[in-house]
């Protein structure tokens, strides 16, 4: 039996929160960080003392500010989207439907902000949601442009489906990721729910180096593909500009 080390039993109570599970009292964070419960309350209680989690007075537990505070530090995070945000609000001003940004972590795509519109479609999204890179716009862009070992590896994992329309065949993935290089966008049809289209562009940081996606979200009866493309690179462009990037000059 493996004897789990103290950091790994401290990270697995605050792993058993998550945005199914947001709230939870003792015995289920117990149950689901696989502890015995004097241990979890030993923890907890030096979790709720610095701030990582906090106690309701029914005695239920929630993330603390504390780790908020502490996120807001991440490159990829709060400083991405404070740069990004006017560019986000411009394109949502362009097409007044769901505009997303999100980052890459290993094989998911981590989603940092998010604005919607009252009569947009509805999208299983909220900032901090994690979905498989290959569901959805912005994870293609993602994926299209990470390494070349990575993206046979993604392709060689298995691919979750979520509708019909979920790619779920590796060559087709492939084929796939080399259209989004060809074209510097990513369209993803009903992958994710069957009324849904996103079209996505890929954002750059100084370096040149992919760092983040962009898109837009529509209905897909009414999408418009040509239309939206060129408004979501302008606005990767333009986030891609302000954090630093040069685009290379043709002599």
């Amino acid at each position: 039996m493996t004897v789990r080390s103290a950091p790994d039993r401290l990270l697995s109570v605050l792993a058993a929160f998550d945005h199914e599970h947001p709230a939870l009292c003792l015995t289920d964070i117990s149950r689901r960080a696989g502890l015995t419960l004097t241990t979890t309350h030993r923890l907890v209680a030096a979790l709720t003392e610095w701030g990582a989690l906090e106690r309701d007075p029914d005695g239920v537990y929630h993330v603390g500010l504390r780790l908020w505070e502490l996120a807001a530090l991440a490159p990829r995070g709060l400083a991405l989207r404070q740069i990004a945000l006017p560019y986000l609000e411009d394109l949502y001003e362009a097409t007044h439907e769901n505009v997303q940004m999100a980052v890459r972590d290993g094989s998911e795509v981590v989603y940092i902000e998010w604005i919607s519109g009252r009569s947009a479609v509805g999208v299983h999204i909220r900032v901090g949601a994690r979905w498989p890179l290959h569901a959805t716009g912005v994870g293609l862009a993602l994926l299209a442009h990470a390494g070349t070992g990575l993206q046979e590896e993604y392709c060689a994992g298995p691919l979750a489906s979520f509708t019909p329309y979920t790619i779920t065949d590796p060559s087709r993935l492939r084929r796939v990721l080399a259209e989004v290089r060809r074209t510097g966008v990513a369209v993803s049809d009903r992958q994710v729910t069957e009324d849904a289209l996103s079209v996505a562009a890929d954002v750059r940081g100084p370096g040149g180096a992919v760092v983040a996606a962009v898109s837009v979200v529509v209905p897909q009866r009414a999408a418009q593909v040509p239309v939206l493309a060129p408004a979501v690179r302008l606005a990767a462009r333009g986030i891609s500009r302000a954090l630093g990037w040069q685009p290379e000059r043709t002599p």
